[in-house]
């Protein structure tokens, strides 16, 4: 797919030289049909990481897709040049009379805190509420997800014993289910986090349903509304050196972290790790563009 991106955004060049497609503006202009428009909400400290990450996912489709960047303007983020948050994001205010045909909503290093501590959740809530009409279909990855269910559904989330970080197998239901079309039975996805979701709370919710799970993690892709909105309680779309770049973060505060599950060869932090879920991250970046956005979304917006 090719994505059309801001041509000096720094990562444009990354994605070049991985032989990623992405578009300038005067070959968009140059094709006759209406670009997908998917507005991306980074709630992530390192913000450039997370662009490369998901603009990575989203190229995988022979679709059109225009990005946009917002950001929080209740809190700003101590992590990235105020200039690189000035010249590719946006403000909800400045967007919030746009529609779009689908919305990300990423994770936030906050799952420790309960939701209404989180400095800029009525913001979030907003948005939330805001893409019931002008959006449709949501995506909400991670403690995105954990927000969406909680906002929208009432699921609570608990803390867990400790950490779930490295990479689990999960399982497929419902197979018939376009977001996971073309998975296979079993397949890995990396996973980073304090806490999880209440599955009792989402089995009793009629609008709620698990497609996919890990034995151990817990759900992972609960559909609602028949994909109005989507949750993903991992993170498909890190790259092969994220978690090594947390556990050694977590070393180096003094945290003693665990070892992340089946990622290091014969778990040697000291070994460069495989990366063994890019498939899968794909295939469903994938489907959720097809099957929920681009065949779901009027032509004209």
């Amino acid at each position: 797919m090719p994505i059309r991106i801001d041509n000096d955004l720094p990562v444009k060049k990354i994605l070049e030289e991985e032989n990623i497609f992405v578009m300038d503006a005067d070959r968009a202009m140059s094709q006759d049909i209406r670009p997908l428009e998917v507005v991306i909400l980074n709630l992530m400290p390192l913000k450039e990481d997370t662009e490369l990450q998901l603009l990575r996912s989203l190229s995988n489709t022979p679709l059109q897709v225009n990005i946009t960047f917002i950001r929080t303007g209740t809190y700003e983020s101590k992590n990235v040049a105020r200039k690189h948050l000035e010249r590719f994001y946006s403000t909800f205010e400045e967007i919030k009379k746009r529609r779009f045909d689908g919305l990300i909503i990423t994770g936030a290093p906050v799952e420790k805190m309960e939701f209404e501590e989180v400095e800029y959740w009525d913001e979030l809530t907003k948005i939330m509420d805001w893409s019931e009409k002008n959006v449709t279909s949501t995506l909400h990855i991670c403690w995105g997800a954990q927000a969406g269910l909680y906002y929208r559904y009432g699921v609570h989330k608990y803390d867990l014993p400790k950490k779930f970080s490295g990479i689990y197998k999960h399982y497929t239901f419902h197979k018939r289910t376009p977001l996971v079309r073309g998975f296979d039975d079993s397949f890995l996805v990396p996973q980073s986090r304090y806490t999880g979701v209440n599955k009792d709370e989402i089995v009793a919710n009629p609008l709620l349903e698990i497609v996919a799970e890990s034995k151990i993690t817990g759900p992972y892709l609960i559909i609602a509304e028949e994909g109005k909105n989507i949750f993903v309680t991992g993170h498909p779309e890190y790259d092969t050196m994220t978690l090594d770049q947390d556990y050694k973060r977590d070393l180096d505060r003094g945290m003693n972290p665990d070892i992340p599950v089946n990622y290091y060869p014969d778990d040697n932090p000291e070994l460069k790790p495989i990366k063994s879920w890019r498939c899968h991250a794909n295939t469903l970046y994938f489907n959720w563009l097809n099957y929920y956005v681009y065949q779901r979304t009027p032509y004209i917006l």
